[in-house]
């Protein structure tokens, strides 16, 4: 088997001579996807070189099969590297023509086993339960079964919409052994996370249908051992950004600092971008600030064209290209940021990274709906508008951009601190309290002792 890795993505060797003495495996959708999960990845990778980890990998999906299913995608070239001694391994997949399916998942399974049976100690975190908690799941019990299997730790985390638009479409279509299989999987980890409170209860909530239907006792297990641990993000590069590049990368796009309003994430049609769109063009500030929509995403079409018909749609300005380090940028310089979410059947927003990220890069007044665990992410610190409300949307835009000086710095300084609980080093150290049983709990939310 062959393991794909693209420079760019990675910088492969350890910190240190000889042979690693603990190792750390994300199994997760990584760069280049569009996703706050693998922003995630990458800073619990990041943090885990600092805690002492001497081999850090993460195992993802080839990039040719990334583009083949759509999925929203930066650029090759705008994505940062990551540090020495942390390796980013694309198993090729498994298998030819005959096999219809589950060829790169297996691709995955037999690398894992390999990491499981040289000896190293390990902690193997997956994000997403399908497939990638179901990947880790087959392969420690193909490691265990050679009788070479090492000291391997699992953790799964349910980041959301393998709940929303798993476990609860399959309860809802009464398809049960489908969402039986996913929580058996999950519970067999040694470790259970969900990434918000409001994805834990919608856990209980989808196994207490399950078990209503089979007579299992899923709900009080879940209830019992999932515990929460927000998304990692990177404070020190939020903090750190320095004002005059943040003018120049600016500048290259034709804005200025408080110039503009912002939306930056994927174009979906849950993100209710449309209704952005439509609060904007009726706002009095559109005469005087843009509205940049910076992302991609399978509603990217739909929003360009919604955006075409409006009377301001000169002002309205559709980046596609935004690489990593520009996106802290454009969050930091913004006169607010609208992230005016909403809950449909294939997703939810369970936490709401893109907001915790603006909020610690400095910008401008976040505005948001309470769907899902956004309220976690943003606590009291956002101005709040209801679903499908553009008229709200227009009313919170204009009274943002308007604050008094005195009144904005205190609203990102209260914004910044809210946000500071999510720094990766913080979350990391959480994660590895438990690993090593040391955490203590408060209302199910880690913490190290």
């Amino acid at each position: 088997m062959t393991t794909r890795r693209t420079p760019h993505l990675a910088a492969s060797g350890r910190p240190a001579e000889g042979p690693p003495t603990r190792r750390l495996v994300l199994v997760v959708r990584a760069d280049p996807v569009i996703c706050g999960h693998s922003v995630e990845a990458r800073n619990l990778a990041e943090a885990a070189l600092q805690r002492g980890f001497d081999d850090v990998r993460i195992l993802t999906w080839p990039v040719d099969r990334l583009e083949a299913l759509g999925l929203p995608l930066k650029p090759a070239d705008s994505i940062l590297a990551y540090s020495p001694g942390i390796t980013v391994e694309r198993p090729d997949p498994v298998g030819g023509y005959k096999v219809p399916d589950g060829r790169h998942t297996a691709g995955l399974v037999g690398r894992l086993v390999e990491l499981f049976t040289d000896g190293v100690p390990t902690v193997a975190m997956s994000l997403y339960l399908l497939p990638h908690a179901m990947v880790v799941a087959e392969a420690l019990a193909a490691a265990r079964a050679t009788g070479a299997a090492g000291d391997i730790t699992t953790l799964a985390e349910a980041v959301g919409s393998d709940i929303t638009d798993i476990a609860r479409a399959a309860v809802g279509e009464g398809r049960v052994g489908v969402a039986a299989h996913l929580f058996t999987t999950y519970l067999g980890n040694d470790h259970c996370l969900a990434v918000s409170g409001y994805t834990r209860d919608l856990i209980v909530e989808a196994a207490t249908h399950v078990d209503a239907a089979l007579g299992t006792d899923f709900a009080p297990r879940c209830l019992e051992r999932i515990r929460v641990s927000h998304p990692a993000i990177d404070s020190t590069a939020c903090l750190d950004l320095d004002p005059r590049e943040t003018d120049r990368v600016l500048a290259r796009r034709g804005l200025d600092t408080d110039g503009y309003v912002l939306y930056l994430s994927r174009l979906t049609r849950a993100k209710g971008v449309d209704d952005l769109v439509d609060g904007y063009a009726r706002c009095a500030a559109r005469e005087r600030l843009p509205l940049v929509v910076a992302g991609t995403g399978p509603a990217a079409d739909e929003l360009r064209a919604r955006a075409s018909e409006t009377a301001v749609a000169d002002r309205i300005h559709f980046l596609d290209d935004v690489g990593d380090a520009e996106k802290l940028h454009l969050m930091a310089g913004c006169a607010t940021y609208v992230l005016p979410s909403k809950p449909r059947r294939e997703f939810v927003e369970t936490f709401g990274i893109a907001l915790a990220e603006e909020m610690l890069a400095g910008g401008g007044p976040a505005i948001t709906t309470m769907t899902g665990g956004i309220p976690e992410a943003v606590g009291d610190t956002a101005i709040v508008v209801p679903v499908d409300h553009p008229a709200a949307i227009a009313d919170a835009i204009d009274w943002a951009v308007t604050m008094e000086p005195r009144e904005r710095a205190e609203w990102r300084r209260q914004a910044r601190e809210h946000a500071l609980q999510f720094d990766r080093m913080a979350v990391f150290d959480r994660l590895l309290a438990m690993v090593d049983g040391t955490e203590v709990t408060t209302n199910g939310t880690t913490a190290a002792a």
